[in-house]
């Protein structure tokens, strides 16, 4: 090697350094997740890398088993109903705290954030405890009230985040022109915040879906979610239709994305800086 090549390749060595690391980086993430796809075709009984032949058996064995296709429904049916609630609960709260001149914001913006700093088994154990003294129970009410309280900081950070990009002008002159309050909302806080809104539904139907510590306490025939029923299933056999489970709940966030990127566009759920 040259003199000049060897100029060339440490002036270039920062920058394949990155190349390096990044690269590195992204097998360490998307490693396992190929992993688990790979194996979900295999064609053996057991979970072995690499998997030999391919099958789509496994998958076949997701839709026969009850179980799984009825806690996949309520899962579905849960972070749907989680995410419409989360917007109804959080939106107004993000903007009454971000631009509402009300006591105390900063306070109530870290107790509305505060599930995040929480370990989930602990307020899992809390909400079981606290529902059932006020009479809900075991039940598909108690595990949407759950949900939504680990999903509302994800609405309300996004929904903040966005408000606060905006200038308050754009109001203030509806105000002058003599809009009220609910047409300066519908006409100019509204379409202003949509990117937030759909980040924050997509953040809340994505923890709702993944979910297992909140899920696990209020379990029952009817309310089991896709995740408690994947760890019971494996506590008495281990077999590839696991795989097949993940790859099917991975499925659900993809086509979750390219819905929101047909009908809205992911780069608009991110505010111009």
């Amino acid at each position: 090697m040259n003199s000049r090549s060897w100029f060339r390749l440490k002036q270039n060595a920062p920058k394949l350094s990155m190349l390096a690391y990044m690269v590195l980086f992204f097998i360490f993430l998307l490693g396992p997740i190929l992993i688990v796809v790979a194996i979900s075709f295999t064609e053996t009984e057991y979970v072995a890398f690499p998997p030999k032949g391919f099958s789509l058996r496994w998958y076949e064995r997701f839709f026969e088993y009850d179980a799984f296709v009825d806690s996949f429904i309520v899962s579905v049916e849960l972070a749907i109903a989680t995410a419409v609630l989360g917007v109804g609960l959080g939106v107004p709260a993000a903007l009454a705290v971000t631009r509402g001149h009300v006591p105390f914001a900063n306070t109530i913006m870290t107790f509305l954030l505060s599930p995040l700093s929480m370990p989930l088994i602990v307020m899992g154990f809390a909400l079981l405890f606290y529902l059932s003294a006020l009479g809900f129970g075991v039940s598909f009410l108690s595990l949407l009230i759950a949900h939504t309280v680990i999903s509302l900081p994800y609405v309300v950070r996004t929904v903040a985040g966005v408000y606060r990009g905006i200038s308050p002008d754009f109001e203030e002159s509806a105000a002058v022109l003599g809009a009220n309050r609910l047409q300066i909302f519908w006409n100019i806080t509204l379409p202003m915040i949509k990117p937030g809104i759909f980040a924050g539904m997509l953040f809340a139907m994505l923890i709702s879906i993944d979910n297992l510590p909140i899920s696990f306490f209020f379990g029952s025939a009817d309310t089991n979610t896709l995740p408690v029923v994947m760890l019971s299933y494996l506590e008495h056999q281990f077999d590839p239709s696991i795989a097949a489970a993940s790859c099917i709940q991975l499925i659900v966030a993809v086509i979750g994305l390219f819905i929101v990127e047909r009908i809205y566009g992911l780069d608009a759920m991110t505010p111009a800086s």
